[in-house]
Parts: structure tokens; C-alpha cells; sequence
């Protein structure tokens, strides 16, 4: 990724910075990130470059210009008596007029190669409606956006897809304004809506109080979700997805693996927590810790496969004989030379064509069971027969369940 700021034009004379963030192969559909309050600080940084992470030309306009050039503020309360004091000066009319200037300058960037898509938050997020009804972008994705009710004699304007995500306790957008913005809606089917239950307004800012890492978290998926349906870029996921899973299980080749993942990514393998968060310490984790303490006849059997906007999940069956000290399964546990077949769920989320991190879950109690350190009698595990169901539905159920008999009588 680059960074840079180019001058735009405006319409009434004059000129405004914006800050371009152009992803790593220099191309690419376009966004138009529009800022909170706080002008174009840190955070509105960090989302332009995770978005040209995503693969898209980010461009972020200084729409501030008027009242001070370059404002970036941070939270604390010298820095939002001054955000206020800036809103009391905006004009959203010149605001949208310069969101248009910079979208009619965007789609001439030679780094831009499709469409142009809004994205906003708090301010930004009411600005993102406005550019989809009134500056012709391509769609449009506000987060929070403060006074759209006051707006909705516009909501017939706009005919590109957007996404609204509204926090459940948000003091700045009440849950009676979401009501009126929704209703505004009800008939147009390429407007969605979600909601974030005990979620607060800017629960996607880290570092403020507000933040909420889950909330953040699916609504990125979302947005990234409608801005690859409109404008893409459509990349391979499973082709990048298997090339991974090679260079583990097949060549075992550690700066192979490393080269599919983003600069900072990180694996979890939730029953264990071993894994590793950004490249140094993933690198180790691979090369000491996976990669050799893998069983050399691992098998990897498929059983079903769901494709999103930014992730795979694989459910699989995982198969192996523990002929060695396996790290990252089974640390500080002696070679049992028993076979283990387990039910395992990888579920791999990636930025732009890279992966991002991986989540694995299986079946602890289940491995332990079969290497014999884990007695199941009068306990509610299983062995070998939790990854023999899997594939085969007719198997009995509920034989752990002493009261299944129980209960045979009244269902007759």
C-alpha cells in the first residue's frame, strides 16, 4: 500500500486536499471515505489503509477545508470540544458539493479502475447518505450516521445499493430516528440495515470506550460483502485458501505459507490458543511449532465448504496417527502411536487476496479420548464416533443422553 494526498477542485472555487491510499498492486475499484467529526486522523487513516488492504483506492477528502485545512483530532476533551466547535461551522450543502468534486475526481485517477463507492461514520456516516443520493456513486455504506432522519425527503433520490448499521444504544441515533429511516426504506429492496444490540455509537473506533471489537468486526464483513457484490474485485478465495494448506500439509515450505497471509496476520487454534499474532511470531509458531509437529500421514478429508465476501469455512474431517509431540494439539503429551480421526472447522478470513486469520476449532475432549489420557465413562464425550456421525447422519444420536429412553414412552 501508498499513501499520498492529491488537491481537488471545488466547485465554488478554491482547492481541498484528500489523502489516497492506493492497495498493493496499484489498482483497483474506489471508495470515497468520508471523515467523522474529528477530521482525517488517525483512525480514518487505519480505515483507508485496511480497505486498501481490501483491494480499493481509498480516497478520503478534507472536508474540514473551509473552517481549518488538515484538522486531525483525537478524543480526549480538549480535541472534541474543538470537533463540535468545527460541526457548528460545517455546511453539509458544500460538504456534499466537495464529496461530488471528489468523486467526479476520483473516477479520472488512472489508479481507478471500476466503480466508486461512500463510506462513512458518525458524520461521515451522514454524509455517505447523501453522496449516494445526491453525487452518483456506485453504493454506498454508513455507519451510525447522525441526522439522517432529518434527511428523508432525499431517500427517494437514491437508487444504488447501500448499508446502514445502527448500534443498539446509540444516544447520537436513537432507536425512534432508526425506526423513521428504516420505514423511509421499507420498499427499496437494494437498502439494508443492521442492527447492533448493546453496541454504542462509534463502536468501530478503536480506542475509544465505544468500541465494540464483535460489532466491528461483522460489520466490516458486511460492508466488504456489498462492496464486492457492486464493484469487486472478485478474488479466488479457495484458490488462495488450498495454495495455503499446501505449502502446510504438502511441501511444508514455512516463507511459502507466510507469503499468502497479510504483513500482520494471526492463527488461532481456539481449544488449544496456540497460534501466533503477526509475521514474526506466526514465522516461529510455523517453523518450530506446526509445520514439523504436524504427523507425517495427516489427512485432510472434506466435508463441506461455505465461500463469503472476505472468508472459507471448511469443515473437514482431520486425521492422523500421534507418532509425535504434536505443539500446537496436544502440548506436553507424550507420542501415544494411536490413529484420531476429529471433526475440525477452519474458518479463514482474508483482506484483499491474502489471508488475514484463521480461527480452528475441533473437538478437544474427542482427541483426548482417543490417544487414552481421557477416561469418557460418565462423561458427556465421545471418541472416534463424533467424526464417524459427521459422515454418516444414520449413526445413532443422543447415546451419551441417559433420559433418551425416558422419553420413548411419551412420544408414543
Amino acid at each position: 500500500m501508498t499513501g499520498r494526498y492529491m488537491d481537488i477542485k471545488a466547485t465554488d472555487g478554491g482547492s481541498f486536499r484528500a489523502l489516497v491510499t492506493v492497495p498493493e498492486n496499484g489498482s483497483g475499484p474506489a471508495i470515497v471515505l468520508l471523515q467523522e467529526i474529528f477530521g482525517l486522523n488517525q483512525q480514518m487513516q487505519d480505515v483507508a489503509k485496511l480497505y486498501a488492504e481490501e483491494g480499493y483506492v481509498v480516497v478520503a477528502p478534507d472536508l474540514f477545508w473551509r473552517i481549518e485545512p488538515g484538522i486531525s483530532l483525537g478524543y480526549d476533551e480538549q480535541d472534541f470540544a474543538k470537533a463540535l466547535s468545527c460541526l457548528g461551522k460545517f455546511d453539509l450543502d458544500q460538504a456534499a458539493a466537495d464529496i461530488g468534486a471528489t468523486v467526479a475526481a476520483v473516477r479520472a485517477m488512472p489508479e481507478v479502475t471500476g466503480m466508486v463507492g461512500a463510506l462513512g461514520f458518525c458524520l461521515g456516516g451522514k454524509l455517505a447518505y447523501m453522496a449516494a443520493a445526491r453525487c452518483g456513486v456506485d453504493c454506498a455504506v454508513s455507519y451510525y450516521g447522525v441526522g439522517i432522519e432529518g434527511m428523508l425527503d432525499e431517500a427517494a433520490t437514491i437508487t444504488c445499493p447501500m448499508e446502514c448499521h445502527f448500534a443498539g444504544d446509540d444516544h447520537r441515533v436513537p432507536q425512534d430516528a432508526v425506526a423513521e429511516i428504516k420505514a423511509a426504506f421499507s420498499d427499496h429492496k437494494e437498502v439494508a440495515f443492521f442492527d447492533y444490540p448493546g453496541a454504542e455509537h462509534a463502536f468501530n473506533t478503536p480506542g475509544r470506550p465505544s468500541y465494540d471489537k464483535p460489532a466491528s468486526m461483522i460489520a466490516h464483513t458486511r460492508a466488504v460483502a456489498l462492496f464486492r457484490r457492486v464493484m469487486g474485485p472478485v478474488y479466488n478465495l479457495v484458490e488462495l485458501w488450498e495454495a495455503h494448506v499446501a505449502y502446510e500439509f504438502a511441501t511444508r515450505d514455512v516463507d511459502a505459507t507466510m507469503a499468502t497471509m497479510v504483513d500482520m496476520p494471526y492463527v488461532n487454534h481456539i481449544p488449544t490458543m496456540t497460534g501466533g499474532v503477526g509475521y514474526k511470531e506466526l514465522h516461529r509458531f510455523y517453523k518450530n511449532h506446526f509445520i514439523p509437529k504436524t504427523p507425517a500421514d495427516t489427512k485432510l478429508i472434506p466435508i463441506s465448504r461455505t465461500v463469503g465476501s472476505d472468508r472459507v469455512v471448511d469443515e473437514m474431517l482431520f486425521c492422523f496417527t500421534h507418532d509425535i509431540e504434536i505443539d500446537w494439539m496436544l502440548p506436553g503429551v507424550a507420542p501415544t502411536r494411536r490413529y484420531v480421526e476429529i471433526p475440525l472447522v477452519a474458518i479463514v478470513c482474508f483482506r484483499g487476496n491474502k489471508l488475514y486469520h484463521e480461527h480452528i476449532y475441533w473437538d478437544q475432549a474427542s482427541v483426548l479420548v482417543q490417544i487414552g489420557v481421557l477416561d469418557p465413562a460418565n462423561l458427556p464425550v465421545a471418541g472416534i464416533e463424533t467424526a464417524k456421525k459427521v459422515v454418516d447422519e444414520g449413526l445413532p444420536s443422543n447415546t451419551l443422553m441417559a433420559r433418551w429412553a425416558e422419553s420413548a414412552a411419551a412420544a408414543e
